[in-house]
């Protein structure tokens, strides 16, 4: 979640005895899907206790993490849940913290870096050559099914009065032997 700058930045949110969410910056009941994406738009916000006045905002994100594993979105493996249990009381414990919040930062910063690379790959270089080959291709084949298509398939002729089935078949061969030349020259 994003820090902001000041505290009157960070949006109030009230929880009551019966478990209501309440948002004091837009006076209005919320759930805890609203407060997942505000977490998700990195909107800074605290939750209180509206009886006591205690912070227990990071309850409140224990249970969205929870609403949104049963949900079916394991992100959490079993081992990973096992071994930060495991943690708890450990001398270790008091660094599990900062270590857990430089990783993910660093993980975000990774994901950032390799979006950008990801952009840039297919915006030059040979990836966009063969992306733009592809697309003529394709384009030129939706062409095909065209009748009259632009440089593809010609124009329908008029049957052959006669009746010829033979001459029918040969005109079609060589419209056919058309078409894979035409093929053969955009795959090169």
């Amino acid at each position: 979640m994003a820090k902001s700058g000041s505290d009157s930045e960070t949006v109030i949110i009230k929880k009551y005895a019966n478990r209501r969410l309440y948002n004091t910056e837009s006076s209005s009941y919320i759930t805890l899907d609203h407060l997942a994406a505000m977490t998700r738009e990195e909107r800074d916000f605290k939750v209180i206790d509206a009886k006591t006045g205690g912070d227990i905002t990071h309850n409140v994100l224990t249970q969205i993490i929870m609403d949104e594993e049963s949900r079916g979105q394991n992100m959490l493996p079993v081992n990973f849940l096992k071994q930060l249990i495991a943690l708890y009381g450990n001398s270790m414990s008091a660094m599990v913290p900062q270590y857990l919040e430089a990783s993910m930062e660093a993980f975000q910063r990774n994901q950032a870096q390799f979006r950008d690379a990801m952009q840039g790959a297919f915006a030059s270089g040979p990836f966009a050559d063969l992306a733009k080959r592809n697309m003529a291709m394709f384009e030129a084949a939706t062409q095909a099914f065209k009748p009259g298509g632009v440089g593809i398939m010609p124009a329908p002729t008029p049957k052959p009065e006669s009746g010829d089935r033979d001459a029918e078949m040969a005109e079609l061969r060589a419209q056919l032997a058309e078409l894979q030349g035409k093929i053969d020259r955009l795959g090169s």
